[in-house]
Protein backbone atom coordinates (compact mmCIF):
# COMPACT_ATOMS: atom_id res chain seq x y z
CA UNK A 1 0.00 0.00 0.00
CA UNK A 2 1.32 3.27 -0.78
CA UNK A 3 1.06 5.94 1.25
CA UNK A 4 0.91 9.55 0.29
CA UNK A 5 2.51 12.51 2.27
CA UNK A 6 3.09 11.96 5.74
CA UNK A 7 3.88 15.32 7.67
CA UNK A 8 4.76 18.64 5.67
CA UNK A 9 7.55 20.70 7.88
CA UNK A 10 8.50 24.44 6.94
CA UNK A 11 12.16 25.15 8.17
CA UNK A 12 13.50 28.54 7.58
CA UNK A 13 11.15 28.87 4.41
CA UNK A 14 11.88 25.84 3.16
CA UNK A 15 8.86 22.74 2.63
CA UNK A 16 10.54 19.12 3.85
CA UNK A 17 8.29 16.98 2.97
CA UNK A 18 8.07 13.30 4.85
CA UNK A 19 7.30 10.59 2.87
CA UNK A 20 6.63 6.79 3.13
CA UNK A 21 9.35 4.60 2.10
CA UNK A 22 7.18 2.63 -0.46
CA UNK A 23 5.74 6.62 -2.00
CA UNK A 24 9.50 7.73 -2.09
CA UNK A 25 10.66 4.53 -3.70
CA UNK A 26 7.88 4.62 -6.21
CA UNK A 27 8.54 8.30 -7.16
CA UNK A 28 12.67 7.30 -7.56
CA UNK A 29 11.76 4.62 -9.72
CA UNK A 30 9.42 6.66 -11.73
CA UNK A 31 11.78 9.13 -12.25
CA UNK A 32 15.05 7.25 -12.80
CA UNK A 33 12.83 5.39 -15.77
CA UNK A 34 11.76 8.77 -17.64
CA UNK A 35 15.22 10.32 -17.74
CA UNK A 36 17.13 6.96 -18.28
CA UNK A 37 14.85 6.24 -21.11
CA UNK A 38 15.09 9.93 -21.91
CA UNK A 39 19.17 10.10 -22.28
CA UNK A 40 19.01 6.90 -24.18
CA UNK A 41 16.49 8.09 -26.65
CA UNK A 42 18.38 11.21 -27.17
CA UNK A 43 21.50 9.20 -28.45
CA UNK A 44 19.93 6.79 -30.80
CA UNK A 45 16.85 8.53 -32.08
CA UNK A 46 18.58 10.53 -34.91
CA UNK A 47 14.53 12.69 -35.14
CA UNK A 48 15.20 13.48 -31.50
CA UNK A 49 19.16 14.70 -32.30
CA UNK A 50 17.71 16.66 -34.76
CA UNK A 51 14.96 18.11 -32.49
CA UNK A 52 17.57 18.91 -29.98
CA UNK A 53 20.10 20.51 -32.38
CA UNK A 54 17.70 22.69 -33.95
CA UNK A 55 16.95 24.63 -30.34
CA UNK A 56 19.62 26.84 -31.27
CA UNK A 57 22.07 25.91 -28.23
CA UNK A 58 25.71 26.50 -28.80
CA UNK A 59 27.55 23.36 -29.12
CA UNK A 60 24.63 21.52 -29.69
CA UNK A 61 26.02 17.85 -30.58
CA UNK A 62 28.54 18.34 -27.34
CA UNK A 63 25.40 19.85 -25.41
CA UNK A 64 23.19 16.73 -26.52
CA UNK A 65 25.45 13.93 -24.92
CA UNK A 66 26.48 15.95 -22.07
CA UNK A 67 22.67 16.05 -21.22
CA UNK A 68 21.83 11.78 -22.40
CA UNK A 69 24.60 11.33 -20.15
CA UNK A 70 23.50 13.12 -16.76
CA UNK A 71 19.92 11.64 -17.54
CA UNK A 72 21.16 8.29 -17.64
CA UNK A 73 23.90 8.32 -14.66
CA UNK A 74 21.64 10.55 -12.39
CA UNK A 75 18.44 8.39 -13.17
CA UNK A 76 20.82 5.15 -12.16
CA UNK A 77 21.86 6.91 -9.18
CA UNK A 78 17.48 7.01 -8.66
CA UNK A 79 17.30 3.32 -8.92
CA UNK A 80 20.26 2.42 -6.92
CA UNK A 81 19.45 5.08 -4.10
CA UNK A 82 22.46 6.81 -4.03
CA UNK A 83 23.22 10.83 -3.93
CA UNK A 84 19.49 11.01 -4.11
CA UNK A 85 19.80 14.84 -3.53
CA UNK A 86 23.00 15.51 -5.55
CA UNK A 87 21.92 13.19 -8.56
CA UNK A 88 17.98 15.54 -8.61
CA UNK A 89 20.09 18.78 -9.04
CA UNK A 90 21.08 18.82 -12.60
CA UNK A 91 17.77 16.77 -13.57
CA UNK A 92 16.13 19.49 -11.70
CA UNK A 93 18.11 22.17 -13.63
CA UNK A 94 17.76 20.33 -17.03
CA UNK A 95 13.94 20.66 -16.52
CA UNK A 96 14.05 23.82 -15.92
CA UNK A 97 16.13 24.66 -18.64
CA UNK A 98 13.24 22.42 -20.75
CA UNK A 99 10.72 24.39 -19.57
CA UNK A 100 12.56 27.80 -20.60
CA UNK A 101 13.91 26.94 -24.19
CA UNK A 102 10.78 24.97 -25.52
CA UNK A 103 7.44 25.73 -23.42
CA UNK A 104 7.78 29.37 -22.74
CA UNK A 105 7.99 30.47 -26.07
CA UNK A 106 4.41 28.82 -26.49
CA UNK A 107 2.83 31.24 -24.12
CA UNK A 108 1.84 33.79 -26.67
CA UNK A 109 -0.37 31.37 -28.04
CA UNK A 110 -1.88 31.39 -24.65
CA UNK A 111 -1.76 30.35 -20.47
CA UNK A 112 -3.95 27.01 -21.29
CA UNK A 113 -1.96 26.09 -24.53
CA UNK A 114 1.32 26.45 -22.29
CA UNK A 115 -0.07 24.72 -19.34
CA UNK A 116 -0.81 21.96 -21.98
CA UNK A 117 2.27 21.73 -23.47
CA UNK A 118 4.53 21.59 -20.05
CA UNK A 119 2.17 19.87 -18.35
CA UNK A 120 4.53 16.95 -18.23
CA UNK A 121 8.02 18.97 -17.31
CA UNK A 122 5.85 20.52 -14.25
CA UNK A 123 5.08 17.11 -12.87
CA UNK A 124 9.01 15.97 -12.76
CA UNK A 125 9.90 19.14 -11.54
CA UNK A 126 7.29 18.55 -8.64
CA UNK A 127 8.53 14.66 -7.91
CA UNK A 128 11.92 15.97 -8.38
CA UNK A 129 11.47 18.51 -6.28
CA UNK A 130 9.39 15.47 -3.87
CA UNK A 131 13.09 13.28 -3.82
CA UNK A 132 15.51 16.51 -3.42
CA UNK A 133 13.30 17.80 -0.26
CA UNK A 134 12.42 14.23 0.96
CA UNK A 135 14.41 13.79 4.40
CA UNK A 136 17.33 11.51 3.92
CA UNK A 137 16.17 7.18 4.93
CA UNK A 138 18.24 4.25 3.70
CA UNK A 139 15.45 2.69 1.74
Amino acid sequence: MFVPVKHIIFKKGVIVLTISLSTSKLIRYIVAYVFITSGLMKLISAELSQYFISLGLPYPTVTLYVIALIEISCGILLVLNKNVKHATLPLILIMIAALLITKVPILHTGLVQFAFSARLDIVMLVLLFILYSRKTRYL
